[in-house]
């Protein structure tokens, strides 16, 4: 049995085409038996703080807070313990504008602290959380991986990698928006992908 953390972070709601690739990766592991644990967050919904200096000194320090930063650090501690612990955690990431959503990056801004999910070193920062995959979902309406235009990939890898997860899987559904079979070749190509990961 394995604990997932499911994370959407698209602004499609209903329409979603990374929503409803999250949904077949999740129907696909359960058609293969496997017997999962859902916790899944609309990070739409959610209304995550963005970070701001307050925020930040707060979820360093954590000392001498008011009422509102109290209630910040406590859902980046929630948070955070919902992260550790999973197995896995399932991440739509769609392309807005070249990158992630707004939403998705205040998930991280939220849970990636120092000396809680890693900590700095001499050299170079080292992650702490242990024992999680990551598989990231995510579409765009043009094709931009392996090019300089993909910032989704880089960062999602890096910032991942940062808290110790490196065992970090992509699935793409790329050309959406080019017509005429775009969308069409695009979910094609994600869903072979997923059928790869979980047979």
């Amino acid at each position: 049995m394995s604990n997932i953390l499911v994370l959407k972070s698209s602004i499609m709601g209903d329409n979603s085409q990374t929503n409803m690739l999250i949904d077949t990766f999740l129907v696909s592991r359960q058609d293969n038996g496997f017997v999962d644990t859902i916790t899944e967050h609309d990070l739409t919904t959610m209304d995550l703080p963005v970070l701001n200096s307050e925020i930040f000194t707060a979820l360093r320090a954590g000392n001498n807070l008011n009422e509102h930063l109290r209630s910040v650090v406590a859902l980046s501690d929630s948070l955070i313990v919902e992260l550790k612990e999973s197995d896995m955690v399932v991440i739509g990431a769609p392309m807005y504008n070249l990158n992630v959503p707004t939403q998705l990056k205040n998930w991280f801004d939220l849970i990636a602290r120092a000396d809680i999910t890693f900590k700095y070193t001499e050299s170079y920062p080292i992650g702490l959380i242990e024992g999680v995959s990551a598989v990231i979902i995510s579409s765009s309406g043009g094709i931009h991986v392996n090019q300089k235009t993909d910032a989704v990939t880089p960062y999602l890898q890096a910032v991942l990698g940062l808290i110790g997860i490196t065992d970090v899987e992509f699935v793409y559904a790329e050309g959406m928006d080019m017509r005429p079979y775009g969308r069409a070749k695009g979910l094609a190509d994600a869903r072979i992908r997923i059928a790869s990961l979980v047979g």
